[in-house]
């Protein structure tokens, strides 16, 4: 045993009660900065698009707009740099069974994504400072490093947590990692799925998540045209990408069939191994049944190997010991899935609406959906992270590390749990208020009321 592991075994093991309140501290954390993380992926996009719409075609509206997501971008940026610091500190403070074994192999992936956070910071300042001091093409091209920096971000933050899914890159030796590659861990065989979900899901769902601002306003009685490209651009950028998403999220899900089979078993809550395995939509687990579920039969097989004679490995071969709790993930895999075709149909209703029209949807429902729509789209994010890491379980280094291995062994982490989760809570509160006054310091000064405006690629 190495002689991190020695100082962890002379501490003794955490309680079970001081494992909880890590998961759930590392939870709150994880839960409140991957919003944030991303906006920072997405709005850039949003910003830089009405931007170029508004230097094309001298569009105050569309100006407008790119000024006032350019000072959200600041405000979110600041929030998400407290929020990642506090996560850099949890990763040593509660897990050094982790970091203290396994620091050297993942490292490389932490380090880029700190100098992708840096270039990012450096060129969102220059783009906020230079607004009316550098001619508008320029202006424009500062902030394209601060959309490629931000998603390179998110990137290579992934590709760390791919490999816990997926570790490779080193040799385990009396419980110390050697013969480090540190490339070889970062590119592991989970990145492509992972990557491209996470990135996919940025940018739709922060397109959803400023379309609802804007639908709520709608709602309000806010008709203006500067309120309705607020609406059509975000809306139209999430709407495109909503099919996407779901093709990548079929593309992950045989990738999670072949790379980690017992987590897929999971989500589906299949618990014998079989052919003509069916594809389970809710239910209930009770035991090691899953009841009150809408069976497709053979479905699962077919989306996994394209055949209804496929064999899907179920839970039947793993020991309990080490399964995931399948309740909480199978729950969390149907809130994603179901919350994607959601917005799918919502998406297909603006589509074919404009297509027949060119307007908005006549019924006040279209926009009191679309105004929870980045509800819904947030809460699909945090149902696939649970998958992903509720999924892994009771593993934080798959195959290789136990999370009750991993944790803390000091006690009283409850303490730490409850300050981070007030901090939090006092975050959002002012991250919000000034979201909010950021709102109204945009508003143009004589609103139109067109019975229709032209779509975010009509000048």
């Amino acid at each position: 045993m190495g002689a991190w592991q020695s100082v962890l075994s002379a501490a003794g093991p955490a309680s079970p009660a001081d494992l909880i309140a890590a998961r759930m501290q590392m939870a709150v954390s994880l839960g409140w900065h991957i919003v944030l993380a991303c906006l920072g992926v997405g709005m850039p996009a949003l910003m830089l698009l009405v931007e170029w719409r508004a230097i094309r075609t001298g569009d105050a509206d569309y100006r407008r707009l790119a000024h006032q997501w350019a000072k959200a971008i600041g405000v979110l940026f600041a929030a998400g740099a407290v929020s990642g610091t506090v996560l850099s500190f949890e990763m040593g403070l509660l897990w050094p069974g982790l970091m203290g074994a396994y620091g050297q192999v993942i490292g490389v992936p932490f380090a880029t994504e700190g100098v992708a956070f840096f270039v990012e910071a450096v060129f969102l300042g220059i783009y906020l400072y230079t607004w009316d001091r550098l001619p508008p093409r320029v202006h424009l091209l500062t902030g394209v490093p601060v959309l490629l920096a931000g998603t390179a971000s998110a990137f290579f933050v992934v590709c760390a947590n791919a490999w816990m899914n997926r570790p490779q890159g080193f040799v385990l030796s009396g419980g110390v990692a050697r013969q480090v590659s540190p490339w070889r861990a970062m590119f592991n065989p989970a990145v492509p799925h992972e990557t491209l979900h996470m990135i996919v899901a940025a940018f739709m769902t922060t397109g959803f998540l400023v379309a609802g601002v804007y639908a709520a306003g709608m709602l309000r009685g806010r008709r203006d045209r500067y309120d309705l490209l607020g609406f059509l651009v975000p809306f139209t950028m999430a709407a495109l990408l909503t099919p996407v998403q779901i093709l990548v999220g079929d593309f992950a899900g045989r990738s999670v069939a072949t790379l980690q089979p017992t987590k897929l078993a999971a989500a589906e809550a299949l618990f014998r191994t079989q052919a003509r395995a069916p594809l389970s939509i809710g239910g209930l687990v009770s035991g090691d049944r899953l009841r009150y579920a809408l069976e497709i039969p053979a479905g699962l097989s077919l989306l996994m190997g394209g055949s209804p004679d496929t064999v899907v490995q179920g839970l039947d071969r793993v020991p309990p010991a080490d399964r995931p709790p399948v309740a909480i993930v199978h729950l969390a895999f149907d809130a994603m899935v179901g919350a994607g075709f959601l917005l799918l149909l919502l998406s297909a209703w603006l589509g074919v609406t404009w297509w027949r029209r060119r307007g908005l949807p006549r019924s006040p429902w279209f926009l009191r959906l679309a105004a929870v729509s980045g509800a819904v789209a947030v809460l699909a994010v945090e149902a696939g992270w649970t998958v992903t890491e509720v999924g892994r379980q009771p593993w934080t280094v798959y195959g290789h590390l136990r999370t009750s291995d991993a944790v803390n062994p000091a006690p009283a982490l409850w303490t730490g749990f409850v300050v981070v989760a007030l901090v939090y809570a006092v975050l959002t509160v002012f991250t919000l208020y000034v979201l909010r006054l950021i709102r109204w310091s945009e508003r143009p000064v004589a609103p139109q009321e067109p019975d229709r405006a032209p779509g975010p690629g009509v000048s």
